[in-house]
């Protein structure tokens, strides 16, 4: 990490202060545990109705979470512990239970059922069957930056960063019942929409502005609230939100990945304040490194788009926490993070661990029971 000169403050004023954690869950039969819908479920969600922190999703066989504001480790994993039991409340209300990972086993789209709102109609109106076949979760990270020149001035610094985030948190290496050959096959489902994946460097404020405004006059999208980029400013609350990871059933995973996402834009805001350019990966190269994260996860190597090289997945993440290492440290986290991060590689993602259950059993029902009776409250 680059030293801050000495008139610099380290850490920029009202960056990286609060986070929070979304999430996003699949609903399953208690006996089968084929994804099973719940219009009762998803209409009390709707309503407001399913728990404080229980909101609806496009499906009725899907439920998010969202945390309340944060500002400690300890507060989100507490705060994770109260959305986790909320939702599996919910889902216990329609007779119904939690599969935590970001895509169902053996189940397909095809059983997918909308949920009764205009948000979701208007959705399918506009995107047809890339709507309708969305049966994939996935975890948003929230970290409050002060204002939209901060935010982008992150957004753009952090986009190199993306792919070894993404590799940290793989849950869904099957898809429509088969073995996708993928620890994110999430990633590449969520790819076909073309207002996903890491966005273009964009400047400024202003610029972003004008990004958005010749989006809208394009048609493709009403408003920047339905730009899906792995990494946007939000348009509701005053946060930079990392969109690109899989849903982790691990708690300690997403505390991880949560408070990652935090010091690197704390890190990446002290830069910008000492007009330290960020480092301009192509496209096409960032695409890529993006594709190998998903692909490999945490098994195999990863593009170190910096570097231009391939880099064994554990050599990319301890490189990710060296960088943060003087952050981290300076807001008591570092040990924490290091011990998760090295559980982490030990164990592997629950791509890694699902993939396992399979070869020993040869049963995609069991890799699907594992998941959900592992879930905290299950």
């Amino acid at each position: 990490m680059s030293s801050p000169a000495p008139d610099v403050p380290a850490v920029v004023a009202g960056v990286g202060l609060t986070l929070g954690v979304e999430e996003e869950f699949h609903l399953v039969d208690p006996e089968t545990l084929a994804m099973t819908g719940s219009s009762e479920v998803a209409d009390a969600a709707v309503r407001g109705q399913a728990g404080p922190h229980v909101q609806p999703e496009i499906s009725t066989t899907q439920l998010e979470t969202a945390t309340g504001v944060c500002t400690t480790l300890d507060s989100l994993r507490a705060e994770l512990a109260v959305t986790r039991a909320e939702v599996v409340a919910a889902a216990a209300r329609g007779g119904l239970r939690v599969l935590p990972a970001s895509t169902h086993p053996f189940s397909s789209w095809r059983e997918l059922r909308l949920t009764d709102a205009p948000r979701y109609r208007v959705m399918v109106d506009k995107w047809a069957s890339l709507a309708e076949q969305q049966d994939i979760c996935g975890m948003h990270v929230h970290v409050g930056v002060p204002d939209l020149d901060t935010a982008v001035a992150v957004m753009d610094r952090a986009r190199p960063y993306l792919p070894v985030l993404l590799a940290m948190t793989g849950s869904s290496p099957f898809h429509g019942g088969i073995e996708t050959g993928y620890e994110s096959y999430r990633t590449i489902w969520w790819s076909r929409w073309p207002v996903s994946g890491p966005p273009e460097p964009m400047g400024d404020a202003d610029a972003y502005r004008a990004v958005v405004a010749e989006l809208v006059a394009s048609g493709i999208v009403p408003d920047a609230s339905n730009l899906y980029w792995d990494l946007r400013p939000s348009t509701h609350v005053p946060t930079l939100e990392f969109r690109g990871g899989d849903l982790c059933p691990d708690v300690d995973d997403v505390v991880l990945h949560a408070a990652l996402a935090r010091s690197l834009v704390r890190v990446l805001a002290a830069r910008a304040e000492r007009d330290e350019p960020p480092l301009l990966v192509r496209p096409e190269v960032l695409r890529s490194a993006r594709w190998r994260a998903a692909r490999e996860g945490l098994s195999g190597r990863l593009f170190d788009p910096v570097a231009g090289t391939l880099v064994d997945a554990a050599v990319a993440v301890r490189r990710l926490v060296a960088e943060l290492a003087d952050e981290l440290a300076d807001r008591g986290e570092l040990e924490e993070v290091q011990a998760l991060t090295e559980q982490l590689l030990a164990r592997g993602t629950s791509a890694a661990r699902q993939l396992a259950t399979h070869r020993r059993t040869g049963d995609l029902r069991a890799v699907a029971a594992e998941l959900v009776e592992g879930f905290p409250g299950a």
